[in-house]
């Protein structure tokens, strides 16, 4: 594609709101539409326009500005609804993934047993992994720190022997990223099988759904947008589940809603009795104005959204 120099000049608040107008939105408060261009900014709101256009830069005809900030709300209290079952998940991960370990290798400081993990490799990107140095390098900094974590500090304090903390702490210094990073790198396929076993899960889905729950956590993280979005990093398709699942017309992993299926799936392992089938219904019930089916519900040959709740995953 041939690039071209960048052109647009800035706008002032007042030039913003003519634009808008200008393109067909209605504003009925227009000191209200003022106020949330200071608070959110225009770029940050144009990503809820898309929808309301069926020609670029126009809106269709009777669009109003407060259709556009309930989409923005029902976006915000999505993403601290899947931010929640993240936590719950995350939690989970680093309890099955130690205990199964300190089981299997009958060691309280597997972390620092090199023979669990691969040897140095390079990732898709070209970079190099090496698990055990990773991890060590990660407990060593928190270790060495002014201000270490009170369990770290404590350890430190009372024992001279071995140097690194044991392994329920050490795991809860890792990020999300970094849990992700560390069961792919280890070397036995059966210490990641007994871990994704308690999510009802092979292992190389469980390390997929691993890897996208840490892109949309940071998507989370970032308050950036959730509904309407494509995911970069693709959680695999289940196709043989242990549990209640979907049927494969809801198979677009590529979206949004594939991925609230998949977060549904590993809580009944970290959360049996959640509630976010009620949470979600509610959700979207709360915004009834919103084109929903833009979260990646399907629709079926003539257009009708498919009902998901119907799905014995999320009965």
């Amino acid at each position: 594609m041939l690039k071209r120099k960048y052109h647009k000049t800035p706008t002032t608040y007042d030039e913003q709101i003519t634009l808008l107008k200008n393109r067909g939105l209605i504003i009925p408060d227009e000191s209200k539409a003022l106020r949330y261009l200071h608070q959110i900014s225009y770029y940050r709101l144009s990503a809820y326009f898309l929808p309301y256009q069926k020609t670029k830069d126009k809106f269709n005809d009777d669009v109003n500005f407060n259709q556009i900030l309930d989409i923005y709300r029902f976006d915000r209290e999505l993403r601290l609804l899947v931010f929640d079952c993240i936590e719950r998940i995350e939690i989970a991960i680093r309890s099955q993934m130690n205990h199964i370990l300190v089981q299997n290798y009958n060691d309280s400081h597997w972390q620092d047993n090199q023979e669990i993990f691969k040897t140095t490799y390079s990732n898709k990107q070209g970079d190099e992994i090496n698990p055990f140095r990773d991890f060590q390098k990660i407990i060593k900094k928190n270790c060495d720190s002014k201000r270490p974590e009170v369990f770290i500090k404590h350890y430190k304090e009372k024992y001279h022997a071995p140097p690194n903390p044991p392994s329920w702490m050490c795991i809860e210094l890792l990020t999300i990223g970094e849990i992700s990073r560390l069961y792919c790198g280890l070397k036995q396929n059966k210490d990641k099988q007994e871990i994704a076993n308690f999510f009802g899960l092979h292992y190389t889905v469980f390390s997929s759904w691993l890897h996208t729950l840490t892109y949309v956590r940071n998507i989370c993280a970032h308050h950036a947008r959730l509904w309407n979005r494509e995911l970069a990093i693709r959680p695999d398709i289940l196709l043989k589940p242990r549990r209640n699942w979907i049927r494969d017309s809801f198979n677009n992993n590529q979206r949004t809603f594939y991925f609230m299926c998949t977060l549904k799936y590993l809580l009944w392992g970290a959360n049996p009795n959640n509630h976010l089938s009620t949470k979600l219904n509610l959700l979207i019930l709360k915004y009834p104005s919103i084109p929903i089916q833009f979260i990646g519900i399907p629709t079926d040959i003539n257009g009708g959204m498919l009902k998901w709740k119907d799905e014995s995953l999320w009965l």
